[in-house]
Protein backbone atom coordinates (compact mmCIF):
# COMPACT_ATOMS: atom_id res chain seq x y z
CA UNK A 1 0.00 0.00 0.00
CA UNK A 2 1.36 3.37 -0.95
CA UNK A 3 1.49 6.34 1.38
CA UNK A 4 -1.33 8.01 -0.50
CA UNK A 5 -3.50 4.93 -0.29
CA UNK A 6 -2.99 4.82 3.46
CA UNK A 7 -4.92 8.05 3.97
CA UNK A 8 -8.35 7.37 5.43
CA UNK A 9 -11.31 8.48 3.35
CA UNK A 10 -14.98 8.72 4.08
CA UNK A 11 -15.58 5.63 1.94
CA UNK A 12 -13.25 3.42 3.95
CA UNK A 13 -14.91 0.64 5.90
CA UNK A 14 -14.53 0.24 9.64
CA UNK A 15 -12.31 -2.79 9.09
CA UNK A 16 -10.07 -0.80 6.75
CA UNK A 17 -9.74 1.99 9.32
CA UNK A 18 -8.88 -0.43 12.12
CA UNK A 19 -6.34 -2.21 9.94
CA UNK A 20 -4.70 1.05 8.93
CA UNK A 21 -4.64 2.34 12.50
CA UNK A 22 -2.87 -0.83 13.59
CA UNK A 23 -0.08 -0.18 11.08
CA UNK A 24 0.41 3.46 12.10
CA UNK A 25 1.32 5.32 15.25
CA UNK A 26 0.67 8.72 16.78
CA UNK A 27 3.17 11.46 15.99
CA UNK A 28 4.29 11.56 19.62
CA UNK A 29 5.10 7.86 19.52
CA UNK A 30 6.88 8.28 16.20
CA UNK A 31 9.04 11.03 17.68
CA UNK A 32 10.06 8.72 20.51
CA UNK A 33 10.79 5.88 18.10
CA UNK A 34 12.99 8.19 16.02
CA UNK A 35 14.68 9.53 19.18
CA UNK A 36 13.74 13.09 18.27
CA UNK A 37 12.57 15.81 20.59
CA UNK A 38 9.16 17.17 19.82
CA UNK A 39 10.50 20.33 18.23
CA UNK A 40 12.97 18.32 16.15
CA UNK A 41 10.14 16.11 14.92
CA UNK A 42 8.11 19.15 13.85
CA UNK A 43 11.07 20.41 11.81
CA UNK A 44 11.59 16.94 10.32
CA UNK A 45 7.99 16.99 9.09
CA UNK A 46 8.44 20.56 7.93
CA UNK A 47 11.44 19.85 5.71
CA UNK A 48 9.97 16.60 4.38
CA UNK A 49 12.18 14.11 6.22
CA UNK A 50 9.18 12.42 7.86
CA UNK A 51 5.98 11.77 5.97
CA UNK A 52 2.74 11.85 7.94
CA UNK A 53 -0.73 10.60 7.14
CA UNK A 54 -3.85 12.64 7.84
CA UNK A 55 -7.44 11.38 7.60
CA UNK A 56 -9.53 13.47 5.27
CA UNK A 57 -12.14 14.00 7.98
CA UNK A 58 -9.65 16.15 9.92
CA UNK A 59 -8.36 13.57 12.37
CA UNK A 60 -4.95 13.69 13.99
CA UNK A 61 -1.86 12.99 11.94
CA UNK A 62 -0.27 9.56 12.17
CA UNK A 63 2.94 8.01 10.91
CA UNK A 64 3.21 4.64 9.23
CA UNK A 65 5.34 1.98 10.90
CA UNK A 66 7.17 1.47 7.59
CA UNK A 67 8.15 5.15 7.57
CA UNK A 68 9.67 4.90 11.03
CA UNK A 69 11.46 1.66 10.15
CA UNK A 70 12.85 3.25 7.00
CA UNK A 71 14.40 6.12 8.94
CA UNK A 72 15.69 3.89 11.73
CA UNK A 73 17.42 1.61 9.22
CA UNK A 74 19.52 4.39 7.71
CA UNK A 75 23.22 4.63 8.43
CA UNK A 76 24.15 6.83 11.35
CA UNK A 77 20.73 6.73 13.01
CA UNK A 78 19.83 8.64 15.16
CA UNK A 79 22.74 11.10 15.06
CA UNK A 80 22.49 11.66 11.31
CA UNK A 81 18.77 12.41 11.53
CA UNK A 82 19.24 14.76 14.47
CA UNK A 83 21.97 16.64 12.63
CA UNK A 84 19.64 17.29 9.69
CA UNK A 85 17.11 19.01 11.97
CA UNK A 86 19.57 20.77 14.28
CA UNK A 87 18.89 24.49 14.60
CA UNK A 88 21.22 27.28 15.68
CA UNK A 89 20.78 30.89 16.64
CA UNK A 90 22.82 33.90 15.57
CA UNK A 91 25.81 33.32 17.83
CA UNK A 92 26.19 29.62 17.07
CA UNK A 93 25.43 30.15 13.40
CA UNK A 94 28.11 32.82 13.13
CA UNK A 95 30.61 30.49 14.78
CA UNK A 96 29.62 27.74 12.36
CA UNK A 97 30.28 30.05 9.39
CA UNK A 98 33.44 31.53 10.91
CA UNK A 99 32.12 35.09 10.84
CA UNK A 100 31.07 37.66 13.42
CA UNK A 101 27.51 37.69 14.78
CA UNK A 102 27.07 41.17 13.30
CA UNK A 103 27.92 39.95 9.81
CA UNK A 104 25.66 36.94 10.27
CA UNK A 105 22.77 39.22 11.21
CA UNK A 106 23.38 41.42 8.19
CA UNK A 107 23.36 38.43 5.84
CA UNK A 108 20.12 37.21 7.40
CA UNK A 109 18.47 40.65 7.22
CA UNK A 110 19.48 40.90 3.56
CA UNK A 111 17.71 37.63 2.78
CA UNK A 112 20.79 35.48 2.24
CA UNK A 113 19.88 33.15 5.12
CA UNK A 114 16.36 31.81 5.60
CA UNK A 115 15.11 31.04 9.14
CA UNK A 116 13.42 27.74 9.80
CA UNK A 117 11.57 28.79 12.97
CA UNK A 118 11.64 31.27 15.85
CA UNK A 119 10.78 31.72 19.49
CA UNK A 120 10.08 34.63 21.82
CA UNK A 121 12.59 35.38 24.54
CA UNK A 122 11.76 36.79 27.98
CA UNK A 123 11.52 40.27 26.49
CA UNK A 124 9.04 39.08 23.85
CA UNK A 125 11.57 39.69 21.12
CA UNK A 126 11.63 37.34 18.12
CA UNK A 127 14.70 35.08 18.06
CA UNK A 128 15.21 33.43 14.68
CA UNK A 129 16.68 29.95 14.32
CA UNK A 130 18.35 28.42 11.27
CA UNK A 131 19.06 24.90 10.06
CA UNK A 132 22.73 24.16 10.73
CA UNK A 133 22.97 22.00 7.61
CA UNK A 134 21.74 24.83 5.41
CA UNK A 135 24.33 27.20 6.86
CA UNK A 136 27.12 24.74 6.05
CA UNK A 137 25.82 24.44 2.48
CA UNK A 138 25.60 28.22 2.20
CA UNK A 139 29.23 28.62 3.33
CA UNK A 140 30.39 26.15 0.69
CA UNK A 141 28.28 27.78 -2.03
CA UNK A 142 28.87 31.47 -1.26
CA UNK A 143 32.29 31.81 0.40
CA UNK A 144 32.75 35.35 -1.00
CA UNK A 145 29.95 36.59 1.28
CA UNK A 146 31.77 35.49 4.41
CA UNK A 147 34.85 37.66 4.04
CA UNK A 148 35.76 41.10 2.74
CA UNK A 149 33.38 43.87 1.87
CA UNK A 150 29.75 42.94 1.40
CA UNK A 151 28.46 43.15 -2.18
CA UNK A 152 26.54 46.25 -3.22
CA UNK A 153 23.28 44.31 -3.49
CA UNK A 154 23.55 43.28 0.16
CA UNK A 155 24.41 46.79 1.29
CA UNK A 156 21.54 48.31 -0.67
CA UNK A 157 19.04 46.04 1.06
CA UNK A 158 20.30 47.09 4.46
CA UNK A 159 20.65 50.83 3.87
CA UNK A 160 16.94 51.47 4.30
CA UNK A 161 16.73 49.36 7.45
CA UNK A 162 15.14 46.45 5.63
CA UNK A 163 14.79 43.04 7.25
CA UNK A 164 13.93 40.08 5.04
CA UNK A 165 13.91 37.43 7.76
CA UNK A 166 10.16 37.45 8.37
CA UNK A 167 9.43 37.60 4.65
CA UNK A 168 11.78 34.71 3.88
CA UNK A 169 10.34 32.67 6.74
CA UNK A 170 6.82 33.42 5.56
CA UNK A 171 7.58 32.50 1.94
CA UNK A 172 9.17 29.27 3.07
CA UNK A 173 6.10 28.31 5.07
CA UNK A 174 3.71 29.15 2.23
CA UNK A 175 5.74 27.19 -0.30
CA UNK A 176 5.77 24.15 1.95
CA UNK A 177 2.02 24.23 2.62
CA UNK A 178 1.28 24.73 -1.07
CA UNK A 179 3.43 21.69 -1.82
CA UNK A 180 1.39 19.54 0.57
CA UNK A 181 -1.88 19.78 -1.35
CA UNK A 182 -3.26 20.09 -4.85
CA UNK A 183 -6.76 20.97 -3.70
CA UNK A 184 -7.39 24.50 -5.04
CA UNK A 185 -9.49 25.62 -2.06
CA UNK A 186 -6.83 24.48 0.39
CA UNK A 187 -4.17 26.27 -1.66
CA UNK A 188 -6.27 29.43 -1.72
CA UNK A 189 -6.67 29.21 2.06
CA UNK A 190 -2.88 29.12 2.47
CA UNK A 191 -2.47 32.28 0.39
CA UNK A 192 -5.42 33.98 2.12
CA UNK A 193 -3.56 33.66 5.41
CA UNK A 194 -0.90 36.08 4.14
CA UNK A 195 -3.39 38.94 3.68
CA UNK A 196 -4.99 41.12 6.32
CA UNK A 197 -8.81 41.12 6.58
CA UNK A 198 -9.21 44.32 4.57
CA UNK A 199 -7.15 43.08 1.62
CA UNK A 200 -8.78 39.66 1.79
CA UNK A 201 -12.22 41.24 1.54
CA UNK A 202 -11.08 43.19 -1.52
CA UNK A 203 -9.96 40.01 -3.28
CA UNK A 204 -12.68 37.65 -2.01
CA UNK A 205 -15.92 39.61 -2.05
CA UNK A 206 -18.14 36.59 -1.30
CA UNK A 207 -18.56 36.25 2.50
CA UNK A 208 -19.30 32.51 2.21
CA UNK A 209 -16.03 32.00 0.38
CA UNK A 210 -14.15 33.98 3.01
CA UNK A 211 -15.74 31.91 5.75
CA UNK A 212 -14.79 28.72 3.94
CA UNK A 213 -11.19 29.86 3.53
CA UNK A 214 -11.01 30.79 7.20
CA UNK A 215 -12.38 27.38 8.21
CA UNK A 216 -9.78 25.36 6.26
CA UNK A 217 -6.87 27.76 6.74
CA UNK A 218 -3.81 26.43 8.60
CA UNK A 219 -4.02 27.29 12.25
CA UNK A 220 -1.32 29.30 14.07
CA UNK A 221 1.76 27.18 14.59
CA UNK A 222 1.70 27.05 18.38
CA UNK A 223 1.35 24.28 20.82
CA UNK A 224 -1.02 24.31 23.80
CA UNK A 225 1.48 26.36 25.84
CA UNK A 226 1.49 29.28 23.41
CA UNK A 227 0.89 32.55 25.21
CA UNK A 228 -1.34 35.35 23.87
CA UNK A 229 1.78 37.37 23.08
CA UNK A 230 3.19 34.49 21.06
CA UNK A 231 -0.04 34.08 19.15
CA UNK A 232 -0.16 37.79 18.37
CA UNK A 233 3.40 37.64 17.10
CA UNK A 234 2.62 34.68 14.87
CA UNK A 235 -0.42 36.44 13.42
CA UNK A 236 1.65 39.53 12.70
CA UNK A 237 4.52 37.64 11.09
CA UNK A 238 2.19 35.60 8.90
CA UNK A 239 0.86 38.63 7.02
CA UNK A 240 2.65 40.19 4.07
CA UNK A 241 3.91 43.64 5.02
CA UNK A 242 5.50 45.00 1.84
CA UNK A 243 3.62 46.30 -1.23
CA UNK A 244 5.24 43.95 -3.74
CA UNK A 245 4.69 40.89 -1.55
CA UNK A 246 1.06 41.89 -0.99
CA UNK A 247 0.62 42.14 -4.74
CA UNK A 248 2.05 38.67 -5.39
CA UNK A 249 -0.16 37.13 -2.72
CA UNK A 250 -3.26 38.85 -4.07
CA UNK A 251 -2.52 37.71 -7.61
CA UNK A 252 -1.79 34.18 -6.43
CA UNK A 253 -5.01 34.08 -4.40
CA UNK A 254 -7.09 35.28 -7.36
CA UNK A 255 -5.55 32.57 -9.55
CA UNK A 256 -6.22 29.82 -7.01
CA UNK A 257 -9.78 31.07 -6.48
CA UNK A 258 -10.47 30.86 -10.20
CA UNK A 259 -9.25 27.26 -10.18
CA UNK A 260 -11.21 26.42 -7.04
CA UNK A 261 -14.48 27.82 -8.38
CA UNK A 262 -14.10 25.73 -11.52
CA UNK A 263 -13.71 22.58 -9.43
CA UNK A 264 -16.55 23.21 -6.95
CA UNK A 265 -18.27 26.19 -5.30
CA UNK A 266 -17.69 27.12 -1.70
CA UNK A 267 -20.21 25.50 0.64
CA UNK A 268 -23.27 27.50 1.62
CA UNK A 269 -25.34 27.30 4.80
CA UNK A 270 -26.86 23.84 5.01
CA UNK A 271 -24.24 22.26 2.75
CA UNK A 272 -22.03 19.52 4.10
CA UNK A 273 -18.51 19.98 2.76
CA UNK A 274 -15.87 17.29 2.69
CA UNK A 275 -12.43 17.61 1.08
CA UNK A 276 -12.36 15.94 -2.27
CA UNK A 277 -9.59 13.36 -2.70
CA UNK A 278 -6.79 14.79 -4.82
CA UNK A 279 -3.76 13.32 -6.55
CA UNK A 280 -1.13 12.01 -4.15
CA UNK A 281 2.27 13.56 -3.83
CA UNK A 282 5.65 12.66 -2.42
CA UNK A 283 4.78 13.99 1.04
CA UNK A 284 1.99 11.42 1.37
CA UNK A 285 -0.82 13.95 1.62
CA UNK A 286 -3.92 14.51 -0.46
CA UNK A 287 -6.01 17.52 -1.33
CA UNK A 288 -7.06 19.66 1.60
CA UNK A 289 -4.61 18.16 4.08
CA UNK A 290 -2.15 21.03 4.41
CA UNK A 291 -4.26 22.78 7.08
CA UNK A 292 -4.77 19.52 8.93
CA UNK A 293 -1.04 18.81 8.91
CA UNK A 294 -0.32 22.21 10.41
CA UNK A 295 -2.97 21.66 13.04
CA UNK A 296 -1.95 18.10 13.95
CA UNK A 297 1.82 18.21 13.75
CA UNK A 298 2.39 21.70 15.09
CA UNK A 299 -0.37 21.83 17.65
CA UNK A 300 0.70 18.50 19.11
CA UNK A 301 4.45 18.95 18.94
CA UNK A 302 5.23 22.67 19.21
CA UNK A 303 7.78 22.19 21.98
CA UNK A 304 11.52 21.96 21.77
CA UNK A 305 14.63 22.45 23.84
CA UNK A 306 16.28 25.82 23.90
CA UNK A 307 19.20 27.35 25.85
CA UNK A 308 16.76 29.81 27.46
CA UNK A 309 14.73 28.51 30.45
CA UNK A 310 11.25 27.32 29.63
CA UNK A 311 9.74 30.04 31.80
CA UNK A 312 11.58 32.70 29.82
CA UNK A 313 10.44 31.94 26.35
CA UNK A 314 7.49 30.79 24.30
CA UNK A 315 8.39 28.48 21.45
CA UNK A 316 6.87 29.32 18.11
CA UNK A 317 7.17 26.90 15.26
CA UNK A 318 6.41 27.68 11.64
CA UNK A 319 5.60 24.57 9.67
CA UNK A 320 6.86 26.15 6.50
CA UNK A 321 7.60 25.16 3.01
CA UNK A 322 11.13 24.01 2.52
CA UNK A 323 12.54 26.46 0.00
CA UNK A 324 15.95 24.83 -0.02
CA UNK A 325 19.29 26.24 1.01
CA UNK A 326 19.74 29.93 1.59
CA UNK A 327 20.09 32.01 -1.54
CA UNK A 328 22.83 34.27 -2.72
CA UNK A 329 22.13 37.99 -2.47
CA UNK A 330 22.09 38.43 -6.22
CA UNK A 331 18.98 36.28 -6.38
CA UNK A 332 15.50 37.62 -5.99
CA UNK A 333 15.10 38.33 -2.27
CA UNK A 334 11.65 36.80 -2.03
CA UNK A 335 10.80 34.17 -4.66
CA UNK A 336 7.18 33.23 -4.39
CA UNK A 337 5.34 30.12 -5.49
CA UNK A 338 2.82 32.10 -7.50
CA UNK A 339 3.57 33.21 -11.05
CA UNK A 340 4.95 36.73 -11.05
CA UNK A 341 3.39 39.22 -13.45
CA UNK A 342 5.66 40.79 -15.98
CA UNK A 343 4.37 44.27 -15.25
CA UNK A 344 6.15 46.41 -12.71
CA UNK A 345 4.42 47.17 -9.38
CA UNK A 346 3.20 50.40 -10.92
CA UNK A 347 1.01 48.30 -13.23
CA UNK A 348 -0.45 46.34 -10.34
CA UNK A 349 -3.87 47.90 -10.56
CA UNK A 350 -4.21 47.04 -14.23
CA UNK A 351 -3.16 43.46 -13.62
CA UNK A 352 -5.53 42.99 -10.71
CA UNK A 353 -8.32 44.59 -12.71
CA UNK A 354 -7.78 42.10 -15.53
CA UNK A 355 -7.76 39.20 -13.11
CA UNK A 356 -10.91 40.51 -11.41
CA UNK A 357 -12.61 40.80 -14.81
CA UNK A 358 -11.62 37.23 -15.53
CA UNK A 359 -13.07 36.17 -12.21
CA UNK A 360 -16.38 37.97 -12.82
CA UNK A 361 -16.61 36.55 -16.32
CA UNK A 362 -16.03 33.04 -14.99
CA UNK A 363 -18.71 33.55 -12.34
CA UNK A 364 -21.26 34.82 -14.87
CA UNK A 365 -20.61 31.81 -17.08
CA UNK A 366 -21.43 29.48 -14.22
CA UNK A 367 -24.70 31.29 -13.62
Amino acid sequence: MTVTEAVCTETATAADVCTETASTMAVGTAAQELQLKRGEFVIAVHVGLVRVLVPQDGGRARVRREEVDRLRSRDGFPEALRERVRTVGTAEGAQLLGISPDRFTKLARAGCLTPITFYLNRYRAVVWLYLAQELVEFAAREPHLLAGKAPACVRSRLEGGGDCRAREWRSRRIERLLGLTEDPWARAAVLAGALDPVQLAEVVDDPYERAHLARIRPEPAFGPTGSPAARETMARLMQADEPDEMLWRRVGLITELDNAREVRPAPRPGDEWRPRPGPGNESGLQGGQGPVLARAAEGELARTSDPAPAADRTRAFGLLPASGPARAPDADPAPDPVPAPTAAPEGAHGLLARLSLRRRTSRSRRR
